[in-house]
């Protein structure tokens, strides 16, 4: 098959690229290089790569449809980036989409990447159980709080890609990703934050929200996910969650996971979560399981190391 990673330079773009090439496909890029970099690891891919801001409606005019197979991932991600400047995050991320559509062909199948984030308002209010299942309601508190411009990003996005898909005759799956972490993520999530932090020996070392929840999923395993659901096809025109319901942890005990693997016995210092942090965040992975018989492999100890080691050889 020949795959077409929009936003391919990123985090989750270029293990999903480099797995397709193992599988024995043909992966071609399109990135603009605002998150994802032209890094060694990138060029290691041997890829064709194609620089395209994807909100300018022309950016797809060059590239032929010979792709039978679009990974849609482009996005501004990142609580930071969210709160600083909502406003780009709704223009780039529904712009993308949009373009993309417009572009896409019936002949080609195509992958958005969608976010837990769509329920944070919901399990806030008390109204979306946890686990999660698709669907629960989607809820925003306050459409002008800053925080909520990423999922509602996010819902537009599921919203044009199903009914768009629909009138063109394009099947789509919408793959809704919870906590992914892994190498080359940056350093503003917290698996990175707390390995890099712990590589400087910071003391006393400080943990936001010790008791929060959150259900981590290694990249890994969450590629592994795209690849099965872009071939099921009773997965078409669905939403699906991609994650990992196993590895359930609360912050306090993954900061102790990070200290130990990074041989660091800091003092801790414990302070409350910032502010509009969901307490409790897992899947109900039933659909997927369905779908494509997924089982996570990669286990949180194994995959928390894997991630401080590239972080401390690679970022620090």
């Amino acid at each position: 098959m020949r795959h077409l990673v929009l936003g391919g330079a990123g985090f989750i773009g270029v293990h999903l690229t480099r797995r397709l090439l193992a599988d024995g496909h043909e992966v071609t890029i399109v990135d603009d290089f605002s998150r994802g970099r032209r890094d060694p690891e990138l060029d290691e891919l041997g890829v064709p790569v194609i620089s395209a801001d994807l909100t300018d409606p022309a950016s797809l005019d060059g590239v032929p449809h010979e792709f039978e197979r679009v990974h849609l991932l482009a996005a501004v991600v990142g609580v930071r980036n969210v709160e600083r400047d909502p406003a780009r995050v709704i223009n780039v991320n529904t712009l993308a989409v949009l373009n993309a559509l417009r572009w896409v062909e019936p002949h080609q199948k195509l992958f958005f990447a969608s976010t837990s984030e769509t329920y944070a308002g919901g399990v806030d209010a008390g109204v979306v159980p946890v686990p999660t299942g698709e669907d629960v309601p989607l809820v925003v508190q306050d459409v002008t709080s800053p925080r909520f411009a990423y999922a509602v990003s996010k819902m537009l996005g599921e919203a044009a890609v199903v009914h768009t898909g629909r009138a063109k005759g394009v099947p789509v799956v919408v793959g809704r990703f919870h906590n992914v972490y892994g190498p080359r993520m940056g350093a503003d999530h917290v698996i990175p934050e707390l390995s890099l932090r712990a590589i400087r020996r910071e003391d006393p070392f400080r943990v936001y929200g010790t008791d929060q929840f959150r259900a981590f999923c290694h990249v890994d395993d969450a590629v592994d996910a795209v690849v099965r659901l872009v071939e099921a096809e009773d997965a078409a025109g669905r939403i699906v969650h991609i994650g990992n319901d196993s590895a359930e942890t609360n912050i306090g005990e993954l900061a102790e996971l990070v200290l130990k693997i990074a041989g660091h016995s800091p003092e801790l210092e414990r302070v409350p979560a910032p502010p509009g942090s969901v307490h409790r965040r897992c899947p109900d992975l039933t659909r997927l399981r369905a779908l494509t018989g997924f089982e996570p492999e990669v286990s949180l100890e194994d995959g928390v190391r894997r991630t401080f080691e590239w972080y401390r050889d690679n970022w620090a």
